[in-house]
């Protein structure tokens, strides 16, 4: 990010506060194509997507040097089963069953790879049935788990990752996601953990979106307040009028940038309300009750106050660590580059903000910090005064 970059973000939020979260957000006309990565910078993704919080699709140019494309995709633009199977088929990956509903999911087992490449080989053959169902290899964490050199390149305009840079210097999660299946194989409707953004690259074959801008999904809840399973299901479509997705169909090598908070909207506060809403007959019989309702956030969301907390402070220590090195002219970098000072600048103005909210939330507020290090607020005025610091830079 460069110095103009920052300086547009930071007035295009300034411009954005005091204003509500939610509402809804009105469907583009359509997903723009970006066709050349020459003619297309960081800056140019920043301002023209990342902040406005609109899809686009990059060409397959984006990602043809990618080991992934070269390996996992034999000449006729199949999967290359043989590779695969020669890598990674004893490998245990999780797949999910398509065809069978558990709450808004499906339910999963691991497999070895090579069993899963087997059933997709017999699905194929089998006219795209199978006695075992429609089943969809779903978020193996290869980077995690193996060596992925090679497999892919991280592109500049997702560079900045907040959840991935936490979870990596944890060393024990990622959100970095493997989907393979035949035809026929989906996930259900949803939005992205923690309203954050995300990408994805699909390596052969093509996918269908369908997406709805935030506050859209407020009009496909049923009587129950519920969030639909298939919103391409003739049942809802004949129960009511229900807004249009926006649809886009993702070609082989083709990388897809998906907003934050499109498909349906999830973040931890609202989880938290509907914890509170479904024990609340208990609060006054039940000892520690915000406590419990902690527990049961987690349990629902993977995330409570406490470790959101914690997500936000490695994240704002680094920021700041970089900005303690001092401010200079920052270079469009991939993987290896990491944020530079604008960039960091920035992230620890926004770090600011959501912090502010959360220290001022009256459940944050019952949450024992004592533990905390730094304390909230501590932390808070470090990131108060980095912001005054690189105010004039």
């Amino acid at each position: 990010m460069d110095r103009e970059t920052r300086l547009f973000a930071e007035s295009h939020f300034r411009g954005l506060r005091g204003r509500l979260p939610g509402g809804v957000c009105p469907t583009p006309d359509c997903v723009d194509f970006i066709e050349n990565p020459d003619s297309f910078s960081y800056a140019d993704f920043f301002k023209g997507y990342l902040l406005p919080n609109v899809p686009c699709v990059f060409s397959s140019a984006f990602t043809e040097t990618w080991g992934s494309r070269r390996h996992w995709v034999t000449p006729s633009g199949k999967p290359n089963f043989d590779y695969l199977l020669r890598n990674y088929g004893d490998v245990l990956v999780p797949v999910a069953n398509c065809g069978v509903r558990e709450y808004n999911s499906n339910p999963k087992e691991y497999m070895p790879l090579r069993e899963y490449i087997n059933y997709w080989k017999e699905y194929i053959h089998g006219d795209y049935s199978s006695p075992r169902g429609c089943l969809y290899l779903k978020d193996w964490h290869l980077c995690r788990d193996s060596s992925a050199e090679g497999v892919f390149t991280l592109p500049v305009y997702f560079s900045s990752d907040w959840l991935n840079e936490y979870w990596d210097a944890l060393g024990v999660d990622d959100y970095r996601f493997i989907y393979m299946g035949p035809t026929g194989t989906w996930s259900p409707f949803h939005a992205d953990i923690f309203r954050s953004f995300s990408w994805s690259v699909n390596i052969c074959g093509r996918k269908k979106w369908f997406f709805f801008p935030p506050g859209q999904e407020e009009a496909l809840r049923d009587g129950h307040g519920g969030l639909p399973y298939d919103v391409t299901s003739p049942g809802l479509l004949n129960s009511r009028p229900c807004p249009l997705p926006l649809e886009v169909t993702q070609e082989a090598g083709e990388m897809v940038f998906v907003p934050s908070g499109w498909h349906h909207q999830v973040h931890n506060l609202q989880e938290l309300c509907a914890v509170q809403q479904e024990v609340g007959q208990w609060r006054d019989a039940m000892p520690d009750w915000h406590h419990h309702c902690q527990v049961i956030m987690r349990s629902c969301s993977g995330i409570n106050f406490g470790e959101f907390y914690h997500f936000l402070k490695v994240i704002a220590e680094r920021r700041l660590l970089i900005l303690a090195k001092g401010m200079g002219p920052e270079v469009e970098g991939g993987e290896d580059s990491g944020p530079g000072p604008q960039q960091a600048a920035f992230d620890v103005s926004r770090i600011a903000e959501v912090l502010a909210s959360v220290v001022a939330h009256p459940d944050f507020q019952k949450v024992d910090t004592c533990v905390f290090s730094p304390r909230p607020a501590e932390l808070l005025q470090q990131l108060e005064e980095g912001v005054v610091a690189t105010a004039s830079l």
